[in-house]
């Protein structure tokens, strides 16, 4: 029994702990309040009982690392278990007589399901701790040049982990064999406490007041440890128990390619951390710093100074360091303190750190905010002010006349619609990299020949089509952005269409998701989508096929933006060619390294591999000499990538308009390397 002194001490404790911790969570309160405006309270009710769900069936941890993710989920279901089973000890001290052994079925499941979820939080954390502090999975560590608070750099994320994981084991164990010793008390063990059960043997030979004693030292250590914990919690990643699932219900539900509008144009963007949106504020909190987001990062894969993980992490540090200062509304610049220039600009804007997290955090916004204030300040690498500066000055970012953007049409023997001019079904907005790219404007012609030939009824604007501005916007020039978006919307306000194609993923985000916000909304399909269209309606009839295997490579901004994975592989399968999936697919699959800029900066010094070498030798493994896109910069990239990585006569790069046009027999032969296990037929 529980004397009232202990009961005093107890409530003395909680009180005590309950008063330390207070500061930490109301600076966090406080803090997240002081972020940017941002409406993330629609559909309320909604918004948490998805989350709520998610949570529960923990789906977002899912997502990568099944092994882990069930070792997770094992600490996740019976420490939420746990919850019931501490409401029941804390009854057991403060109700005389209660017990739930030997009181029933109902009672008896209740010890039956805190026995099992005791064992397997047992389990599931010596597991994890066995992982972080034996196995030291690569995952978890930063490359060299990464900035790094300087409590992180010492280590502070591996001792955070180790007290909690003892805390989890001490609280979770004591409490089983709190339970074993309470049976041993009654002298015998129960069937509804089948492993608690297997220990009662060891404390058989114990005397009576010995067991007692033993029992209220398991029970102290397993509660009273619990209340000990509450002023740390604020300041360990274990507060994403709590954030997390908030973090998760308030997440953005607008489509993945739009971008935040800029609130403020006087001062764009953010430098410091209360500059940053409210709801980018709970992502420090709610990470778990479990570093899945920089694992799939193909800047910090490519050895560059960025990692999402480090800018997170950072982030909480710098915020629980300085937070009543921050509280009381003193900023810390997140440049050189959160993060470097170099890592800012390493960003490919993939959406890999976004799409993987399962806490939904969103370090890529971060780093869009910043760019916006590093551009306004005009603190970016000279060859993108050069980019940015033609493409205020021309429209496109070759510095090409814009007279020139439809000077791919002349070598072919059919003439294309102007549709500035005359009506049209499909308005082809072709784009910069397949107007002016010479690595591109062969296949550009092909999807015009390939269109005549079945008979559709489309057009170009021949003069006055402007870049989309999809990267400018990603790259913080907000207000180039808009200018290029009004005038291609005043331009196509003239045109009469039905829908808008395109074969550049990066435009066909920023009009289906970008220009609708800014007044211009259209239909627009990929042209990928149009292909298996058109093929399953009969209007492209395959004259031959093709055999052989492929391989085929997501771009970010149709896959993991749009959610566009089987129209491609529609149109490879339907020309023949069997497809081989790179290990990285689909939503997981590598940027190719052009996305948010980076096609016009120089390589980074720090650069060890560029994603596209990477993604070539990937290809190469799985045994094909076929890899195919359906993007021209990836047909940049990736040719490219072939000779620089010294794959040349291994591999060829193909858009998947080749098949189609191949298929058609619109042309004789194939210009393909001996070995190429795949032949027209």
């Amino acid at each position: 029994m529980f004397s009232e002194q202990e009961r005093m001490v107890f409530i003395g404790l909680v009180v005590i702990c309950g008063a330390l911790a207070w500061p930490g969570f109301y600076n966090m309160f406080k803090i997240i309040r002081k972020g940017g405006e941002v409406n993330r309270f629609d559909n309320i009710i909604k918004r948490f009982l998805t989350a709520t769900i998610d949570v529960l069936l923990q789906k977002p941890i899912f997502k990568t690392r099944p092994f882990v993710s069930i070792l997770h989920a094992f600490i996740f279901f019976g420490f939420s278990f746990y919850l019931l089973v501490n409401v029941s000890d804390l009854l057991e001290a403060f109700v005389e007589g209660w017990t739930t052994i030997d009181r029933g079925p109902i009672f008896g499941t209740f010890n039956l399901l805190a026995d099992l979820f005791s064992v397997l939080v047992l389990v599931g954390m010596i597991s994890m701790l066995y992982r972080r502090f034996v196995v030291k999975p690569k995952a978890f560590e930063f490359n060299d040049n990464v900035l790094l608070h300087p409590k992180v750099a010492k280590g502070s994320i591996k001792k955070d982990s180790l007290f909690v994981g003892i805390f989890i084991l001490l609280h979770v164990g004591s409490r089983w064999v709190g339970t074993a010793i309470r049976m041993a008390e009654e002298g015998h063990t129960n069937a509804w406490l089948p492993t608690a059960s297997l220990l009662v043997p060891l404390f058989s030979d114990m005397s009576p007041e010995s067991l007692e004693q033993a029992f209220h030292i398991t029970w102290w250590i397993a509660m009273g440890l619990i209340v000990m914990f509450i002023p740390y919690f604020p300041r360990s990643k274990h507060i994403h128990l709590m954030i997390a699932p908030i973090n998760l219900a308030l997440g953005r539900n607008t489509p993945v390619g739009a971008l935040d509008p800029v609130i403020d144009y006087s001062s764009p963007g953010a430098s410091g951390i209360l500059e940053l949106p409210w709801p980018q504020l709970l992502d420090p909190y709610a990470c778990i710093m479990c570093t899945r987001c920089h694992e799939v990062c193909p800047a910090h894969e490519s050895g560059t100074s960025l990692s999402p993980s480090a800018l997170e992490i950072n982030k909480r540090y710098l915020m629980n360091e300085s937070g009543s200062s921050l509280a009381a509304g003193e900023d810390i610049q997140l440049l050189d303190s959160a993060i470097s220039s170099d890592a800012v600009w390493s960003c490919t804007t993939c959406n890999a750190c976004v799409s993987i997290c399962p806490v939904g955090n969103e370090p890529m916004q971060d780093i869009i905010q910043m760019r916006r204030s590093m551009v306004f300040d005009s603190n970016m690498p000279d060859e993108l002010a050069d980019t940015l500066r033609s493409l205020d000055e021309q429209g496109n970012s070759f510095g090409e006349s814009n007279r020139k953007r439809s000077r791919w049409t002349k070598p072919l023997n059919i003439d294309i619609k102007d549709a500035s001019k005359e009506a049209v079904d499909i308005l082809w907005f072709v784009g910069d990299f397949a107007s002016f790219n010479q690595s591109c404007t062969d296949t550009t012609r092909k999807v015009a020949e390939v269109l005549t030939a079945a008979g559709v009824d489309f057009g170009i604007i021949k003069k006055g089509e402007k870049s989309a501005g999809n990267d400018v916007r990603r790259v913080g020039e907000e207000g180039l952005f808009e200018s290029l978006a009004e005038q291609n919307i005043e331009k196509l306000a003239g045109c009469e269409f039905n829908r808008i194609m395109t074969t550049d993923p990066h435009t066909f985000n920023a009009l289906k998701n970008e220009y609708p916000a800014l007044g211009g909304e259209y239909e627009v399909v990929h042209y990928s989508t149009l292909l298996l269209e058109m093929m399953e309606s009969g209007i492209i009839n395959l004259d031959e096929t093709l055999s052989g295997n492929a391989t085929y490579h997501d771009p970010c901004y149709l896959g993991r933006y749009n959610g566009i994975y089987e129209a491609p592989r529609g149109v490879i399968e339907r020309c023949g060619l069997s497809i081989v999936e790179m290990p990285r697919n689909r939503d997981n699959s590598l940027c190719c390294g052009a996305g948010g800029g980076q096609i016009w900066m120089n390589d980074h010094d720090d650069m060890t591999q560029r994603p596209s070498e990477m993604r070539i030798e990937e290809a190469l493994s799985v045994g094909v000499s076929r890899f195919l896109v359906a993007c021209p910069k990836d047909m940049t990239m990736y040719s490219d990538a072939v000779k620089t990585s010294g794959h040349e006569g291994e591999i060829i790069v193909e858009d998947i308009i080749d098949l189609v046009y191949s298929a058609m027999n619109m042309q004789v032969e194939k210009m393909l390397p001996s070995n190429v296990d795949g032949v027209l037929t």
